[in-house]
């Protein structure tokens, strides 16, 4: 039971988007599209994943002294293998994505949970905490990214929902993501009140 909840908590007790309010700079940034925010999510999923089990496998042979920069080290070559793959077979998402590919690096959600908890617990429960923060980060940027999708350009995944005669171009732009966010956020608190 205590793995589902490691497993569930990044879904809505500790979105790292609309709880901790961490990732907000690729958030806002590239979820002008749901395939983006899934790109996106998917990638740093991936990275939680993998970086989680390796530090919980090397947590010992660390030493406390150099534990963040290894941290740091660890994450990135997971990042490396994401930016080359997605460059080679993913060419229009990594155009897409641009920069926000290599911060994934230096992504809070990513350091903190390697720093929180796989430095603490064993590779097990440190590969589902990182799947399920990643998931949950995943599900945030491709509702958000849908919502602004939909109301911007009047599809959601290149499907047609309604006639671009009806959208609002305000919902692609910057000050769109700020606007969807707020209400998502004020939604989840909410729920999560009740």
């Amino acid at each position: 039971m205590n793995q589902l909840n490691n497993f569930t908590k990044g879904f809505l007790k500790e979105n790292p988007v609309f709880v901790l309010l961490l990732g907000m700079c690729p958030t806002l940034g590239v979820t002008s599209s749901a395939i983006n925010g899934l790109g996106m999510g998917l990638a740093t999923t991936f990275v939680l994943f993998m970086s989680n089990i390796v530090i919980s496998i090397v947590k010992g042979f660390i030493p406390d002294k150099v534990r963040i920069p290894s941290f740091i080290v660890i994450i990135a070559a997971f990042v490396t293998v994401v930016q080359l793959a997605m460059q080679a077979y993913l060419p229009s998402l990594y155009k897409s994505l641009g920069l926000f590919i290599p911060l994934i690096v230096v992504n809070c959600i990513v350091l903190g949970r390697a720093e929180a908890f796989a430095s603490k617990n064993n590779v097990v429960s440190s590969a589902i905490d990182g799947l399920g923060i990643g998931l949950g980060f995943s599900f945030a940027l491709v509702l958000l990214g849908g919502i602004r999708e939909i109301l911007g350009s009047g599809k959601i995944f290149d499907i047609t929902i309604y006639h671009e005669n009806y959208v609002t171009l305000l919902f692609v732009l910057s000050p769109g993501a700020f606007i969807v966010l707020g209400y998502l956020i004020a939604i989840i608190n909410r729920i999560q009140k009740k």
